[in-house]
């Protein structure tokens, strides 16, 4: 017969460590890992093993969030344009030629949503920094290892992974994420965190040195023209932020007009020369297969412009899909870049919410990271900066790991920053503290 007493002391036990900040701590890293590892997760254990996976960490996230849920603070938990976009997307089930796939795609979405969501609540902007510091070390430590064991030690591709083993003529190389491009993404995240990481002095100057020499490998030898152009930006930005966080409060707004000003300039620019830029970049070939893709869908684009054919994420074996690759003559997982993707699967309507989700989340980001204090705001600005410049030429915003980064970026600044409030109330919202060193001039 059960002792009531033990079962209730078991229960408490549970409770307790569900709700502590260690098991947290450890289930924020978990995600992170899982979120950009998917595609070796996936390579070694298939759909079913990835998807048991995910279901058990959805589990642990609810269960924590129960046990945490006084603890946790939900002002702002979540952004307009991330349910109004997830919404529509959820709609799209009504027109889709395959309304069953459609329903399972939206969940997956919805549950690295959530992933994303939980790691933004449970963590403030620092730990979740340090979460993705240490997750990216790894997962780029693991993928140099394993390019050296392919590519130089055994000198044969790992095909399960993806690897092609090309490490010994300096790449390009895939690692753990089965594409160069994706590969670059990673790397180009892993830099800016490192950096503030650096800045922040959350971790040793020789482990900073190491993970800033570790990503720079990494992005060089993947050799991704779209990982450069996004680099690029990248610093760009992060001149920007540090040139207004040392501006007087009176005069920033004026900076950050001409900022704005000579940001249109730029783009207008860059689009008048695109072809030259290409060329610099060495990327006529990849710029050709996205060309041919694009203008595949353009012809299927008139016959739904409205609301697109039904989301469904990364590309089933389905028409019209199967048509664009038979045409293309090549496979494709997605359109390589999510505005046009989000187009092609939405509509109109679901690129104009995209968009808007991209837009307002940099924008709340980035007056943050121009403002506030701590150096550590400026990570979910330089994050959503990488996102919105890569998703011209890839779609890794719109699943998995890209998508849980772009969830977790937007729901912290729309926690420090909301705008539903300070209509409300006319004021903005307290702000949140972070625990951290404050540094001079940061």
């Amino acid at each position: 017969m059960t002792d009531p007493v033990a079962g209730g002391h078991l229960a408490r036990a549970l409770r307790d460590f569900a709700g502590s900040a260690r098991f947290a701590q450890a289930l924020a890293l978990l995600v992170v890992g899982f979120a950009f590892s998917t595609h070796a997760v996936r390579s070694l254990i298939g759909w079913p093993g990835l998807l048991a996976a995910l279901a058990g960490l959805l589990t642990l996230c609810v269960l924590s969030l129960i046990a945490r849920w006084r603890a946790v603070e939900w002002y702002g938990i979540l952004p307009i344009t991330i349910l109004v976009f997830v919404g529509w997307c959820a709609a799209s089930v009504l027109w889709s030629n395959f309304p069953g796939a459609t329903a399972i795609r939206v969940v997956y979405l919805i549950a690295f949503a959530f992933l994303g969501v939980y790691v933004a609540l449970m963590r403030d902007t620092i730990q979740i920094v340090r979460a993705f510091g240490d997750v990216m070390r790894v997962l780029l430590g693991a993928s140099l290892a394993l390019e050296v064991l392919s590519g130089i030690l055994l000198d044969v591709p790992l095909a399960i992974l993806g690897i092609q083993g090309d490490l010994a003529s300096l790449g390009p190389i895939q690692g753990l994420f089965g594409s160069r491009n994706l590969l670059g993404f990673v790397a180009l995240i892993a830099l800016l965190t490192f950096v503030v990481e650096w800045r922040t002095r959350i971790v040793p100057r020789g482990r900073a040195i190491g993970s800033l020499v570790l990503a720079s490998l990494c992005l060089v030898l993947s050799g991704s023209p779209t990982t450069w152009a996004a680099l690029g930006v990248s610093l760009l930005a992060l001149a920007a932020l540090y040139g207004l966080r040392r501006a007087t409060p009176a005069t920033r707004w004026r900076w950050q007009i001409a900022l704005l000003v000579a940001a249109v300039v730029v783009l207008v620019t860059a689009w008048i020369f695109r072809i030259r830029i290409i060329e610099l970049l060495d990327a006529r070939a990849e710029f050709d297969v996205r060309l041919d893709v694009w203008r595949e869908l353009s012809r299927y684009l008139n016959l739904n412009p409205l609301q697109g054919w039904g989301w469904v994420g990364l590309w089933p074996d389905a028409a019209p899909y199967t048509w664009i690759e038979l045409a293309t003559g090549r496979p494709h997982s997605s359109a390589l870049s999510a505005y046009i993707d989000v187009y092609f699967q939405v509509g109109v309507i679901g690129l104009l919410l995209f968009v808007g989700l991209v837009g307002v989340a940099l924008v709340r980001a980035w007056l943050l990271a121009s403002t506030r204090r701590s150096v550590v705001y400026v990570w979910p600005a330089l994050m959503l900066v990488v996102i919105a410049v890569t998703s011209f030429a890839e779609s890794f915003a719109l699943g998995e790991g890209g998508w849980m980064l772009l969830v977790v970026c937007a729901v912290k600044a729309a926690r420090d920053m909301s705008w539903r409030d300070a209509l409300a109330t006319g004021r903005p919202p307290p702000p949140t503290v972070e625990r951290i060193e404050q540094l001079p001039g940061g």
